[in-house]
Order: structure tokens, then C-alpha cells, then sequence
């Protein structure tokens, strides 16, 4: 695998594992009892970014990392990933 092809697949596991991870630990100004005007009662009261981001970047890494032994050091490729997977077909 080259760099452009382990960050590219680094990348689209971040973007899933954000918006996997944004949900949690977030209160909403509804929860709080502190709805701002102007804004949805669902909107984040107190929205910390830098938390998210390594939380999300230390579980990227880590499925990344399982991913590059699965097929680098493994020898898997994803089709062979896809063959041992259950067919649910009737």
C-alpha cells in the first residue's frame, strides 16, 4: 500500500469515526436548560472541538492499524475479507 492509498483509506475512516464519536458525551442546550435565542433546542451547549478530534484520531488510528495487519502484514486482501463474510442470500 502506498501513502497516497493509507491516507486515503485514513481519511475516510476518520470522517466515519467522527461522526461516529460526536454524539457522545454531547449535551444539548435542552439538557442544559439554556436554549439561546435564534437557535434549535437540539444545538450543542457547550461544544469542545479538540477532545473530538483526538478521540477521534487515536480510534482512527487504531482501526487503521488493525486494518494494515489484517491485509499488509496479514496478507488479506478485501476480497478474501468478503468471501469469508456469511451469505445471507435466500
Amino acid at each position: 500500500m502506498g501513502f497516497g492509498t493509507g491516507f486515503a483509506i485514513y481519511f475516510i475512516i476518520w470522517w466515519v469515526v467522527l461522526f461516529t464519536v460526536l454524539p457522545f458525551s454531547a449535551r444539548s442546550q435542552a439538557d442544559e436548560g439554556e436554549v439561546t435565542l435564534g437557535t434549535t433546542h437540539s444545538a450543542p451547549a457547550d461544544f469542545r472541538f479538540w477532545p473530538v478530534f483526538w478521540r477521534t484520531t487515536l480510534i482512527s488510528a487504531a482501526v487503521f492499524g488493525l486494518y494494515f495487519l489484517v491485509t499488509e502484514v496479514g496478507g488479506y486482501s478485501l476480497d478474501d475479507l468478503i468471501a469469508l463474510s456469511p451469505d445471507f442470500r435466500s
